[in-house]
């Protein structure tokens, strides 16, 4: 987009290159931007010859750009009256609009003159500016290269052309049509070698395509002053964070930091403040980041940057509600922001204000339309609520020549961002390849899920288990009720009561029995990476017998990407009744264990989990054994709607004799989006 200064001057320098002297003055002032100085030297002017059609038009020119455009397009529309057709009158008139940003207005009135005067270099120049800023940048470049036919070379026209191809690729970068943008801001190298504006676009666009080493080596190309080798230092550093390199992130910016403290540049400063804290942040020291925004707090005092960082400190530590108020700030300050509208949806997402996040995203697309990050954001709200189909298909084998297959069926619709439906079947067949026992269940149920408040979810499934064995069958209801809940902040808590039938193998099927259990899962997570898992089961069952379970984890989480997590488990079981012949029921049982988990990518589709444990376990006073447990899977995205995982497990866990049990099971797990957008979403959609 075209700097109308810019233009301004070259119609200074067409019209009046061959000055009157005792304008010339006036001339000097508006050439230099004095637009103030030149307004009261041309009105002084006039008061002494006041019919002097090239002050009158100076004044004009003077008057609408010192902040009256306005006023000037009534002083020109006069002229007019009394020079019909004048063409610099007219042409200054046009102009006039392009100051007051009234570029709708401006289009026909340019477009009637460039068919009157066709090779005057102004009138198509101003077209193609009018053009450019109404955002019709292949027209407008069109017109330029006419321009540049009648005055070849002419630098006005090619700062024009470069703010045409600035805006052009911005908006094909909007489209993610990043090679069209990426060539049209080479193309501006031809006009201006290694282009400051041209340099840092195509480091942004390589930023969103997440090309980091293209990225690294054009801000490298900035760096041709102190000023601009610390404005490649901050875009290095965000570079090394989009790559996944956080702690060389850091050294970059802390290095950056040093450098802007000796310049001195206040401007440069508090940009490489803000990304030192930003790197801060990212390496999870949080610590030493608080520090840092209480002390930038101090000398830069209502910054919306300020403000960004305390609402990112806030989401990365699990405080969205503080992060809310800190992009209400910066909303306040300035309701167009694009950090402050989209960084709001993030956080009433993260606080568990889904409809006002949904609002925070639109409204950032009123702003910025089509912006690629505010549609990804939308993207994501929606999968969450869009309806869904999984299917969970499992072949399980164990040493004590048991085999099965199961299948699970869930259907999901949520009705809303506070109420979800789900209706499942699940069928087992088992059989005892030793006894020739074969056996099956079949459990239909329905249920919902809705959410009391932000951050607490009620749950309730009911249903009906019918099991089948010989020639008999046996029908139970099944119930399963859940409170989830965030207490505080980085804890979960869930609470739940659960009704269903032992279904493991055949014989136990057959036995008709009951569990109801009467659960708690607690999980406290920290900033320093350590977290603590626990879980304790109550359960009853229909033969008298009586169950405690608990399981608790501590663990660590090693890396963020690939995610490597490692711990230490204990485990106790206990019954109050001991019958081996039929289940595994110890009266004491205690397992501790060391384990890992690593997840991560294989490319942008598809994904990777591994997890392992060994240690000992002990039954009753029986000797002490070693345990082992993996899982390995792989989850594949074939489109944006279907999704595939494809898993594999093994255990030797509870050995409840010499030749100890191992269990191993290998499945199949299907998803699939029935619909494109939630049910609810027109009710929503702005």
């Amino acid at each position: 987009m075209l700097k109308l200064n810019t233009f301004c001057l070259f119609l200074f320098l067409s019209f009046y290159g061959m000055a009157q002297s005792p304008l010339q003055p006036g001339f000097t002032l508006l050439e230099n931007g004095d637009f103030e100085q030149a307004e009261a030297f041309f009105e002084g002017y006039l008061a002494d010859d006041p019919k002097n059609k090239t002050a009158l038009i100076c004044y004009g020119r003077a008057v609408g750009l010192s902040g009256e455009p306005e006023k000037a397009t009534g002083m020109f529309s006069e002229l007019l009256k009394e020079y019909p057709g004048d063409f610099e009158i007219q042409i200054n008139y046009n102009e006039s609009f392009l100051w007051d940003k009234k570029f709708q207005q401006a289009e026909p009135l340019y477009a009637q003159l460039v068919k009157e005067y066709p090779e005057n270099f102004g009138a198509v120049l101003g077209y193609a500016n009018t053009l450019s800023n109404l955002k019709k940048y292949e027209k407008a470049l069109e017109w330029v290269e006419r321009a540049l036919i009648i005055q070849p070379g002419n630098i006005s026209a090619k700062t024009s052309r470069k703010y045409m191809r600035l805006g052009y690729a911005n908006a094909y970068v909007n489209q993610q049509n990043y090679k069209k943008g990426e060539t049209l801001l080479k193309e501006i190298f031809v006009d201006f070698p290694e282009d400051r504006d041209a340099l840092l676009n195509l480091a942004n666009l390589y930023l969103i395509t997440k090309e980091t080493e293209k990225a690294k080596s054009t801000y490298k190309r900035l760096s041709t002053s102190k000023k601009d080798s610390i404005t490649a230092l901050n875009g290095i550093a965000l570079a090394e964070h989009i790559g996944e390199n956080d702690k060389q992130a850091l050294v970059i910016a802390t290095t950056a930091k040093e450098k802007a403290i000796e310049l001195g540049d206040e401007t440069i400063k508090e940009q490489t403040y803000d990304r030192y804290v930003q790197a801060l942040i990212w390496n999870r020291k949080y610590k030493k980041a608080k520090e840092e925004i209480a002390v930038l707090e101090t000398h830069y005092n209502n910054r919306n940057w300020i403000y960004a960082l305390k609402a990112m400190f806030g989401l990365y530590t699990g405080s969205p509600k503080k992060s809310v108020e800190n992009y209400n700030a910066i909303l306040k300050n300035d309701s167009t922001s694009f950090d402050g509208n989209l960084g709001k949806a993030n956080a009433l997402f993260a606080a568990d204000r889904i409809i006002p996040a949904y609002n925070a995203a639109f409204g950032t697309l009123k702003v910025f339309k089509d912006q690629k990050d505010a549609l990804g954001f939308i993207d994501k709200l929606n999968i969450s609520f869009t309806p869904t189909i999984e299917e969970h298909l499992a072949y399980t084998f164990d040493n004590g020549k048991n085999v099965a297959f199961s299948t699970n069926t869930i259907a999901t619709v949520p009705l809303s961002t506070k109420l979800s439906t789900n209706l499942s079947y699940n069928y087992r067949t088992t059989e005892n390849t030793i006894t020739n026992n074969k056996a099956s269940s079949h459990v239909l149920s329905a249920g919902f899920d809705y959410k009391l408040f932000p951050k607490t979810t009620f749950k309730a499934v009911l249903g009906l288990n019918k099991s089948s064995f010989g020639s008999e069958s046996y029908s139970q209801p099944v119930i399963d009720t859940k409170l989830l809940l965030q207490p505080f902040k980085l804890q979960n808590l869930e609470l739940g009561y659960k009704r269903e039938i032992q279904s493991f193998n055949a014989d136990l099927i057959e036995r008709e029995i009951v569990m109801n259990h009467f659960g708690l899962n607690y999980n406290l997570g920290t900033n320093f990476n350590l977290g603590w898992y626990t879980q304790a089961i109550h359960t009853t069952q229909s033969d008298n017998n009586t169950r405690n379970l608990l399981f608790t984890s501590l663990y660590y989480n090693v890396m963020r990407k690939p995610a490597l997590k490692v711990g230490v488990n204990y485990q106790y079981l206990s019954f109050a009744e001991q019958v081996p012949t039929i289940y595994f029921s110890p009266e004491k049982y205690q397992a501790v264990e060391l384990f890992a988990d690593l997840r991560g990518d294989i490319s942008v589709k598809t994904k990777y989990m591994m997890s392992a444990a060994t240690g000992l376990q002990q039954v009753e006073k029986d000797p002490n054994t070693v345990i082992f447990r993996a899982e390995t899977g792989i989850t594949h995205e074939f489109s944006k709607r279907f999704s595939g995982n494809l898993y594999g497990k093994y255990s030797n866990i509870a050995s409840a004799t010499a030749a100890g049990f191992e269990f191993t099971e290998i499945g199949l797990k299907l998803k699939w989006l029935m619909t494109k957008k939630p049910l609810f979403y027109k009710k929503i959609a702005k």
